[in-house]
């Protein structure tokens, strides 16, 4: 029996090619986001706040990212997953750093879970848009 697993983890390279090409979606959009990537824990491992990006977004493009990695799925998946059960639905949206609304992606090499994409500041299908440019530049 094993009693320890090695793991992947998104590099700082990788990360910060996910930002910048993010950010120069944002740009192109001419919408100031926040983008934050997050290594396979869940702590920060690169961030931009662009200039005229929302306050608030901060706090919720980390927390895209972290509820990204915590089940591995996209954050725009969890309103289908949760909407026809309503003691989850009820329940887990007091989840602190839960997000049930697009912006969030994991981040998959190799069919392995090494980081999480979170973007705010726009519309959420604005957000989404932006983290996809963010994962389309490492895969």
């Amino acid at each position: 029996m094993e009693l320890v697993k090695t793991k992947s983890t998104i590099t700082s390279y990788a990360a910060q090619k996910m930002i910048e090409a993010a950010k120069a979606k944002a740009e192109e959009m001419g919408k100031p986001m926040v983008i934050a990537v997050v290594d396979d824990a869940g702590a920060l491992k690169a961030y931009e706040r662009m200039d005229g990006a929302p306050l608030l977004s901060v706090e919720i493009a980390q927390d895209k990212a972290y509820t990204a990695i915590s089940f591995g799925m996209a954050t725009h998946e969890w309103h289908a997953f949760i909407e026809n059960d309503p003691p989850l639905l009820h329940g887990i949206v007091k989840t602190d750093r839960l997000v049930v609304f697009g912006g969030g992606y994991p981040v998959f090499v190799n069919d392995e879970l090494v980081g999480g994409i979170g973007v705010s500041g726009g519309h959420y299908s604005d957000d989404m848009e932006v983290a996809q440019a963010g994962l389309a530049a490492i895969s």
